[in-house]
């Protein structure tokens, strides 16, 4: 050994060791990775590993094609995530759709906690974080909350029979759900758990569907999965399948409006002291030895300290702008459809068939749904996609839902479909979640993947945030518990839902509440106005319409639209044609038409 050289201590050659370990694990399972690729595209796809990231690249002309290659690469170790780099050929990727809206109302802002995304999972999260004394800003760049995959789902609140252990959705989903309860009270959330019900026909499953149930209930947790024979499942609900001669039940399944449940979540987060701003996108970031310094709006720039990244089907796109992109998002639509409320009785719980084979579609196989709202849900089905926000809806995708549902109750119609809608859910190649600190970039908390069980999960992955932010900002500062903390928030009154006593005395009092402007619904102008007062007010019919319903019944806002839309033009005193049915482009009218000028008749005969 040369003079003045230090011997190599025992530690130092261990990590050596390791390392080398780690780079002959990776290029062996790399190598494996490319034979299997090989053999299915050829040289077009190839596959490389390093660290815990599986990263996929090349050019195919299919997107099924892409989906399929980089499920190939799926490893099933905690941590290793697979990333696509692979082109679509001939195909441009559809940019974010960024509001119009440009002005400088948060240029400068420096928050404890920059929240990206007003989803559940951002809502709740902001709502828990109000525990300490933050500086919270949340930022969506829709013009309202819950408008992409958050209110556009069926809204079940899972009991989590269907997922396996080990994975991140079944140890919160099952944490999730025995917190329905309390929190749904605490917030004035309607919650009912209705149970839920999958149905078998032949007899042949019923050994191995108990043990099932055993499994589920003495391993994974889920303790209220039982067997439910045929003659006690038709007593409970006749509207099901008569070929059913069985049913694996879980009685904690409810149900919750998920919109509801974000806008209670977001207007509880402001209330103790969090600001959201909506139509606020974020267009790019400001990386600096490892942090976040700076991320820039259409709203001006924003200095945070940390920023949680809870985007939904853009979290990658967010986590490339921080430079610490270690999973990819696949978006799948799924189409769900609502029926009139005359269908309600044919099912009071939430229903579904299932047949023993192995799910190939990483779905739950949608089912049918009774709502807190009276309604029959009958969705959703899965269908990948590379268009991160396109919603329409196609006659086949309901088709093909009627079409499966049927054979869990065959009184089921398309006729009473009053509308129908879809999401499109972000999921993981590993189709598990994302819930860490950033890899690369230090001030940077991933919430990503939150696709189904998301909506259940919510509460419980909130509080796995909340403490990790906590945990890391006391790296640089003191975070004090706030004291004034209050987890209740007073929902609008629902006036077909008092007493008739309580009824008469509201309307006395402020005769608003006697004038029934959606007649669907039985929602009074009162609490139209209730809605453009609420902590987190979006004076827009859709606004509206997810805070307290006008324009969700059967005519779907037929009657009721014209007159919400006056009620919103004189509160905010703007002109009728000012009004917009969701964002700023949703343009409703153009000027005083036939139809506007008459809603003041109309209002005076709705009034009588």
């Amino acid at each position: 050994m040369p003079s003045g050289t230090l011997k190599p201590s025992v530690g130092h050659l261990t990590d050596l060791a390791e390392k080398r370990g780690d780079i002959m694990r990776e290029k062996v399972l790399e190598d494996r990775l490319n034979r299997k690729l090989k053999r299915r595209f050829g040289n077009r796809v190839r596959a490389r590993v390093k660290g815990r990231i599986i990263q996929v690249y090349g050019t195919l002309s299919c997107w099924e094609d892409i989906i399929a290659a980089c499920q190939m690469c799926v490893v099933k170790e905690h941590g290793m995530h697979v990333v696509n780099d692979i082109r679509l050929k001939g195909r441009r990727m559809p940019g974010m759709r960024v509001p119009a809206l440009k002005d400088d109302s948060l240029e400068g802002r420096k928050p404890d906690v920059l929240i990206i995304g007003g989803g559940i999972s951002g809502c709740s999260i902001a709502r828990e974080l109000t525990r300490w004394k933050l500086d919270i800003l949340l930022v969506d760049k829709e013009a309202d909350l819950a408008v992409q995959a958050s209110g556009r789902n069926d809204g079940e609140v899972h009991p989590g029979v269907d997922l396996g252990r080990g994975t991140l959705k079944q140890h919160y989903v099952v944490k999730g759900n025995r917190m329905f309860d309390k929190l749904c009270r605490d917030l004035d959330v309607p919650f009912q758990r209705c149970g839920q019900y999958a149905g078998f026909t032949d007899w042949y499953a019923l050994p191995l569907v108990w043990m099932y149930a055993q499994q589920r209930r003495l391993v994974c947790g889920v303790d209220d999965t039982r067997i439910v024979l045929g003659k006690e499942l038709h007593r409970r609900e006749p509207g099901l399948n008569p070929d059913f001669k069985f049913a694996l039940y879980n009685s904690k399944a409810g149900c919750v409006c998920p919109y509801g449940l974000t806008i209670a979540y977001g207007e509880n987060a402001v209330m103790n002291g969090a600001q959201i701003s909506l139509n606020t996108a974020v267009l790019g970031m400001t990386v600096e030895r490892g942090k976040i310094v700076r991320v820039k709006t259409n709203r001006g720039n924003i200095y945070p300290r940390l920023v949680i990244n809870a985007a939904g089907v853009f979290a990658e796109d967010v986590a490339r702008m921080a430079r610490d992109c270690f999973y990819s998002i696949h978006p799948r639509k799924g189409t769900n459809s609502i029926l009139d409320k005359k269908s309600g009785s044919l099912v009071k719980s939430i229903s579904s068939i299932k047949v023993l084979q192995k799910n190939t579609a990483h779905t739950k196989g949608g089912g049918i749904l009774h709502t807190v709202h009276d309604n029959l849900l009958v969705g959703p089905n899965a269908v990948e996609t590379y268009e991160k926000e396109n919603f329409a809806t196609a006659k086949a995708d309901v088709d093909a839902v009627f079409q499966k549902q049927k054979l869990t109750a065959p009184e089921l119609s398309q006729r009473d479909i009053i509308t129908y809608f879809t999401g499109v859910r972000p999921a993981t190649f590993e189709e598990d979640f994302v819930i860490e600190y950033g890899r690369k970039t230090e001030n940077l908390i991933h919430c990503a993947g939150i696709q189904s069980p998301g909506l259940t999960t919510a509460p419980a992955v909130a509080r796995t945030v909340a403490k990790m932010t906590v945990a890391r900002l006391r790296k640089e500062k003191e975070v004090p518990v706030n004291s004034g903390f209050n987890p209740r928030r007073k929902g609008i009154v629902s006036v077909k839902n008092l007493p008739e006593k309580e009824r008469d005395a509201l309307i006395r009092s402020n005769p608003d509440y006697g004038v029934i402007v959606c007649r669907c619904e039985e929602i009074s102008k009162g609490e139209i106005l209730d809605a453009l007062r609420s902590p987190v007010p979006v004076p827009t019919i859709d606004g509206i319409k997810k805070r307290v319903r006008p324009g969700m019944g059967r005519c779907q806002g037929g009657f009721c639209m014209p007159l919400v839309t006056k009620i919103i033009s004189e509160y905010e005193d703007i002109p009728l044609e000012d009004v917009r049915k969701a964002g700023e482009e949703s343009v409703i009218s153009f000027g005083e038409t036939k139809v506007l000028s008459g809603t003041q008749e109309h209002e005076q005969e709705v009034g009588k």
